[in-house]
């Protein structure tokens, strides 16, 4: 029996994976963009619409990026507005434990799986950087074993809030109107040395008793926090050799917390260009890349690792001789590109070996460096790719991202889905109302 295939749809906002000078594309903000993705998903069969967040608009040479995410709407707000236009598509949104409180979100969360019956799913992220701390009251950063530590502990609280109500508890008769709490229902006490709350939990258990959980971190210690604590990790791993090697490094620590391979679902994000032949998808890949990765993008993405203001450069013309600058004061705030770079000094030295061997230009060398689509090909090739690397145990399935927003998941539900539908390793219906279910999780 082959490994059936999870799919769900991002929704990326407007950011250097996106060809937002499409004629095709449409706003990053306005609902009709997010009714249009989700529903497409919904036809497809998708199992969740995944919505990403950012906290704080992000800044080059103190000046807002407008080549990344330019303004996103409320998360919440968002999904439970799509529960209304939709009915089986599960609703995932990225929440961060560092600046929210655990009765706040796990409240949010419980609600808005009772208006969706049961289609809610929560992506645990924590927050480094002081940029965006500044926004809040407490301001600055945790330090990354403070943060995770934070967040399990975070999420331990949240997920006492979700079950402080059993199943089908009611806290009054309706037809004697007498109250029946013994004072039980809904209490919480949760102290450690990150929180001291107590009281009642006001939302009553939901569908799905807590969110579908899913977690993005690709440390050491994210890895363990997913194997511990998510039911899904969205991770950056897409390829078949990479993809096994975290597949395994991460279904390997779930015995450690009592868990069974199949409690955490492996879930890359991938992106995709569909064409009629595959030589034709090919031509159409280097188109994208290049409208993705455009003159001031590259000069952007360059100045992320060189840290110095690069405007006067030509991004035609050849890497920088100047060497990254390594201070603590960064040209870039609130990009985790900046964290990724821990030595800038050796990605120069690496990236001016391959501009040198390649005769690249500053933007053919972004373009190579900074990623390729997961997916090329034709409809049947895309599809046969996609069953290969989920049935090697390379993933469970994949978190796709159009390039184009919001139109740009149509055609690989309207080729690729049927194809894998024909493989028998997808759904043609829904077999559950809850996003559990889709998963084939246990409650």
């Amino acid at each position: 029996m082959p490994k059936q295939i999870h799919l769900a749809a991002h929704f990326p906002g407007v950011n250097n994976t996106t060809v937002w000078s499409d004629p095709e594309s449409g706003s990053h903000i306005e609902f009709a963009s997010f009714v249009k993705l989700a529903q497409t998903a919904e036809r497809a069969k998708f199992d969740f619409f995944f919505l990403a967040k950012g906290l704080r608009l992000r800044e080059q040479g103190g000046q807002i990026y407008d080549l990344d995410v330019v303004g996103r709407p409320d998360t919440f707000t968002v999904l439970a507005a799509l529960a209304a236009v939709t009915t089986h598509l599960g609703l995932a949104g990225t929440i961060n434990s560092t600046f929210n409180e655990p009765y706040e979100v796990a409240r949010q969360f419980a609600s808005l799986d009772h208006l969706s019956g049961g289609r809610a799913a929560w992506n645990v992220v924590t927050s480094w950087d002081a940029f965006t701390g500044e926004n809040f009251r407490r301001g600055g950063f945790l330090a990354e074993s403070d943060r995770y530590s934070r967040a399990t502990q975070f999420l331990a609280t949240a997920k006492e809030l979700f079950d402080s109500w059993p199943a089908g508890a009611v806290v009054a008769d309706k037809e004697s109107g007498r109250f029946l709490d013994d004072g039980s229902v809904g209490a919480f006490k949760h102290t450690d040395e990150h929180f001291d709350i107590s009281g009642r939990f006001n939302v009553p258990r939901s569908p799905q008793g807590r969110p579908v959980i899913l977690q993005a971190g690709d440390s050491d210690a994210g890895r363990e926090f997913a194997a511990a604590t998510a039911d899904a990790i969205f991770s950056r791993h897409g390829t078949l050799e990479d993809g096994q090697r975290f597949y395994a490094d991460v279904k390997r620590r779930l015995p450690a917390y009592g868990r069974g391979r199949d409690d955490l679902l492996v879930l890359p994000a991938a992106t995709f260009v569909l064409g009629d032949t595959d030589a034709d998808a090919r031509e159409k890949a280097i188109e994208v890349r290049r409208a993705q990765v455009s003159g001031p993008t590259a000069i952007k993405l360059l100045e992320q690792v060189w840290n110095r203001d690069l405007s006067s450069y030509d991004p035609d013309g050849p890497l920088p001789s100047v060497e990254p600058d390594i201070s603590d004061s960064h040209i870039a705030r609130g990009r985790a590109s900046v964290r990724m770079h821990r030595d800038p000094l050796a990605v120069a030295r690496e990236w001016r070996e391959r501009a040198s061997a390649g005769s690249l230009s500053i933007r053919e060398l972004i373009i190579e460096v900074t990623g390729r689509q997961t997916f090329v090909g034709s409809p049947a090739t895309v599809a046969a790719e996609i069953d290969t690397l989920v049935q090697s145990d390379a993933a469970d399935g994949f978190i796709l991202v159009p390039h184009v927003t919001p139109g740009g998941l149509d055609e690989f539900a309207d080729t690729v889905v049927p194809l894998l539908q024909e493989r028998g390793v997808f759904r043609t219906a829904y077999s559950g109302p809850t996003l559990r279910d889709h998963l084939g999780l246990r409650s």
